[in-house]
């Protein structure tokens, strides 16, 4: 008897049995060929959706660092938290 089953397709069609199959072969086409002889992008691929959340975690943390950054060093330097360096020809500086 015929029955009814769910499949999963990726991006070029392919069939897959799991939802993880099928998005491992997409990870896989958007890394491309990776090392000589048989590609490491499918096993790559599947270490990326088996670490999202580590992944996505370190994701964040850059996105709030790069958010950061001069207006963090402006209060730092208005805290009177960073010693300023003088500036001028090296002669200058000597004395």
């Amino acid at each position: 008897m015929a029955r009814k089953g769910t499949a999963y397709f990726d991006n070029r069609g392919q069939y897959f049995k799991t939802a993880e199959e099928a998005t491992v072969s997409d990870l896989a086409a958007l890394l491309g060929k990776i090392g000589d002889g048989e590609s490491l992008a499918p096993g790559i691929a599947f270490m990326l959706l088996e670490r999202r959340d580590d992944i996505e975690r370190i994701f964040k943390e850059h996105d709030k660092l790069r958010e950061k950054g001069p207006s963090e060093i402006d209060e730092a330097i208005e805290a009177d938290n960073v010693t300023k360096l003088k500036t001028g020809k090296p002669s200058d500086l000597a004395s």
